[in-house]
């Protein structure tokens, strides 16, 4: 199955300041979702971000935040997976997008765990795995792992952007292809 742009939400899980500095990946993950958000805006996708205990572990990263849309919707949480925040789970309930593009910190853990409640509530994930990061490469691999045999679809930040355009003449084409080059 492909992504389709009209039932979509981009959902960002916890990349905070103190998490990113100590993933494997950094550079890549901070770079793929930027480039995820500024899709999503330009194709006028809905973004949903989690911050894990905020307090402790700092805030959406700055370089991700200065590229946010004013409309997106930030939740605060403590357990690793998502749909354990009631507004939460009310929030995306009520977006009614069936397809979910995932990407965060740390893939194993709350990305892990988010993605399988997402699929066991009847949603599709598709987790981005080139925007998502662990602090060792392992665990990041055996997270991924994991959500594919949960049925999460793996894919990388070009692969869904391509698949929300479907065609070059897609009125936002030249816009998102920009992004990457």
């Amino acid at each position: 199955m492909m992504l389709d742009e009209k039932d979509s939400l981009l959902f960002i899980v916890d990349i905070q300041d103190k998490l990113l500095n100590s993933v494997y990946n950094k550079q890549e993950l901070e770079k793929k979702s930027a480039i995820l958000v500024k899709t999503a805006s330009l194709l006028n996708i809905p973004i949903i971000v989690t911050e894990q205990y905020p307090k402790g572990l700092g805030e959406t990263i700055t370089s991700l935040k200065n590229v946010m849309p004013e409309n997106v919707k930030y939740f605060e949480k403590t357990s690793f997976s998502a749909l354990e925040n009631s507004d939460f789970k009310e929030y995306i309930t009520a977006l009614n997008k069936k397809q979910i593009i995932l990407c965060g910190i740390e893939t194993h853990i709350c990305v892990s765990q988010t993605a399988q409640e997402l699929i066991k509530n009847g949603y599709e994930v598709f987790l981005v795995s080139d925007a998502s990061g662990s602090r060792a490469e392992k665990e990041h691999a055996a997270g991924i792992l994991r959500m594919q045999y949960a049925g999460a679809n793996i894919i990388t930040t070009e692969i869904g952007i391509f698949e929300l355009l479907r065609t070059s003449k897609h009125p936002m084409f030249k816009e998102v292809q920009g992004l990457i080059k």
